[in-house]
């Protein structure tokens, strides 16, 4: 374990905790690296005796996140430590035992870019309520929205090689949500998560944890509300226009051109808001694909309706065309996320 570093980011920390699990990890771990993120000045003195005894330690003057944390972490041992093959990063909270640490680190090859997820067992009764029902969320949110199917999305503990602390510094986020952008930019861009299954300890309840479970939830499921809103609000502008041209054209295909003319305007809007405030993916190629997916849908979308409003005449037009729309939206989601917008993370 010479080349690997362990990462501890750490905020107002339990000095008794921390201190048996950085004595335990030095047992194991040539080095160690200690992120204090703006802890307050009664512990000046816990994170100097570290230094003392042969820790790495970074300061921040003001908290600025677990995610800036980590972004500081990997610069500077970039920077100081250009020969190490890669970092696991852990919670400072007793979570994470040195066996289970040194399981993701071997799992770390500088030639195989891999993300080493320390995933937990959620359906244990050790588990509190809120994180079991937490991560049950985020798991089905993920596998609805992202793609991805992973037993544990919040883990503290993640290994990396070289390769992906370079990649990872340019990621947004600045706290919690950090760790959830490292997930998607691994779907987007096709590199390997790795699940090793570790122990579930939670130390009094989870007490000393400084997740906020309001503030950091909002960052974390930023994305999801955003492609919500945004398929929401271009689904109303559709619905609008559709019934407003109805109600105007007299035309026998009236149903398919009312289509037509409300798609290509929700389209328009569609596409500025998914290419720049959710996917963040905007280029000439996207946009070729987007079209040709609006086009494929916009007349599946003509044609179901017109179908099923002769089907079923008594039955309101705009209702039917609700109905097939939400049924398109989702097939749309998963086409948007695997072919359209899948790329760089930016």
């Amino acid at each position: 374990m010479n080349n690997i570093f362990v990462v501890v980011p750490t905020l107002d920390p339990d000095e008794k905790i921390m201190q048996k699990f950085i004595d335990d990890l030095q047992k194991e771990f040539k080095h160690i690296l200690v992120v204090n993120d703006g802890s307050k000045k009664n512990h000046d003195k816990f994170f100097k005796n570290l230094e003392n005894n042969g820790v790495e330690v970074i300061y921040h003057y003001r908290n600025l996140g677990k995610g800036r944390a980590i972004k500081n972490a990997f610069n500077y041992l970039l920077n100081e430590h250009p020969k190490i093959i890669g970092a696991v990063t852990c919670d400072s909270d007793g979570q994470h035992s040195v066996a289970d640490i040194k399981k993701c680190a071997m799992e770390i090859q500088e030639d195989k870019d891999e993300l080493i997820l320390g995933v937990r067992d959620f359906d244990l009764d050790i588990v509190p309520s809120k994180s079991k029902w937490g991560n049950k969320i985020t798991r089905n949110i993920f596998k609805i929205f992202i793609g991805l199917d992973i037993s544990d999305t919040q883990t503290g503990l993640r290994g990396f090689n070289r390769n992906l602390m370079t990649a990872f510094l340019g990621l947004a986020g600045e706290r919690y949500e950090y760790e959830t952008n490292m997930l998607i930019m691994c779907k987007q861009n096709d590199i390997t998560i790795k699940e090793v299954e570790i122990a579930t300890i939670y130390l009094n309840n989870n007490v000393n944890s400084h997740f906020n479970p309001l503030k950091d939830a909002v960052l974390i499921y930023r994305l999801f509300l955003k492609y919500f809103l945004a398929s929401f609000s271009s689904f109303l502008v559709d619905i609008i226009l559709f019934s407003a041209i109805l109600g105007i054209l007299q035309i026998n295909s009236k149903i398919l051109a009312a289509t037509i003319l409300a798609r290509i305007v929700s389209s328009i809007y569609n596409y500025i808001i998914n290419s720049n405030l959710v996917f963040k993916n905007m280029s000439l190629f996207t946009l070729l694909k987007y079209y040709v997916l609006v086009i494929v849908q916009m007349f599946m979308s003509g044609c179901f309706v017109t179908y099923f409003a002769s089907l079923i005449p008594k039955v309101s037009v705009i209702l039917i065309k609700i109905v097939i729309d939400s049924l398109i939206w989702v097939i749309n989601l998963v086409i948007q996320r695997e072919f359209v917008f899948k790329g760089e993370n930016k």
